[in-house]
């Protein structure tokens, strides 16, 4: 169901490519020449200090930040922009929000919507984009919550959740949109600490779909379970990238070693 596909097969889908991305805030350079691969499929961690540029970097990846230099395909496609000749031209909202379908995103705080019930957030989204009838969306909307384990809540109203239910739909609602990447921006730190198990272990199910998942987070637990890559900001660069193993079992940086021995 979650188009999983194999690895390796010609037509994977999901491959990220950060090309020299940089990003001011007034003087401050939030992102200083970011430049990242990510396979198709693959899972990324992006760990760092607070203000390192993490979820900034992560809201470049679907555009709902501009970057002032460089830029970010998926598949080869621009994001954000369209290319005419050797020019980049920023595309309008509409064609940006078209784009977005194809990256799902969960922020920490849920945004679900409370006025409707669970089944209602997991329709809405595939209906206005035209991608299912009503009746695929609703059985799109029970596999998904068989995916999350909620097919209970189907009918439940989504204020009356768990913080970790409602993170759960969050994740069951980016996925009714059948995205090929999916961000987290520290999908579990809105939690009470005995919820955050249940959200991770989504996250881990997901890992294993074939969809490229990109989770800016601090469990290290979880960076050292699913992670293929491990990505380390500080101050807005990369300090150290590699499998999960590399930067977390071998940290070659001070600042890397620093923050480790912090966290764990």
């Amino acid at each position: 169901m979650l188009h999983s596909h194999n690895q390796g097969s010609a037509n994977q889908t999901g491959h990220i490519s950060i090309t020299g991305v940089s990003k001011y805030f007034g003087r401050h350079k939030a992102l200083d020449n970011i430049s990242l691969e990510l396979e198709p499929g693959s899972v990324t961690v992006i760990l760092g200090p607070s203000g390192s540029g993490k979820s900034t970097l992560l809201r470049a990846i679907n555009h709902l930040e501009r970057v002032d230099e460089g830029f970010i395909q998926i598949d080869g496609d621009y994001i954000g922009y369209r290319q005419a000749g050797d020019k980049l031209y920023e595309l309008k909202e509409k064609e940006i929000l078209r784009q977005r379908v194809n990256v799902g995103y969960v922020f920490q705080n849920f945004n679900l919507f409370p006025h409707l019930t669970v089944l209602e957030n997991l329709i809405e989204a595939p209906i206005a984009h035209k991608q299912l009838s009503r009746k695929a969306a609703i059985e799109q909307a029970y596999q998904l919550l068989d995916v999350v384990g909620l097919r209970n809540k189907a009918d439940a109203w989504s204020r009356h959740l768990s913080g970790g239910q409602q993170q759960r739909i969050a994740i069951a609602r980016a996925l009714a949109l059948r995205p090929r990447v999916m961000l987290f921006d520290e999908p579990t730190s809105a939690l009470d600490p005995e919820l955050v198990g249940e959200v991770l272990d989504v996250i881990k199910k997901l890992a294993r779909s074939g969809t490229t998942l990109v989770v800016v987070t601090h469990e290290i637990g979880f960076a050292r379970e699913v992670a293929d890559n491990v990505v380390f900001m500080v101050d807005g660069k990369i300090v150290e990238q590699g499998s999960s193993d590399e930067v977390l079992n071998h940290p070659q940086h001070s600042r890397t070693r620093q923050f480790l021995s912090k966290v764990l």
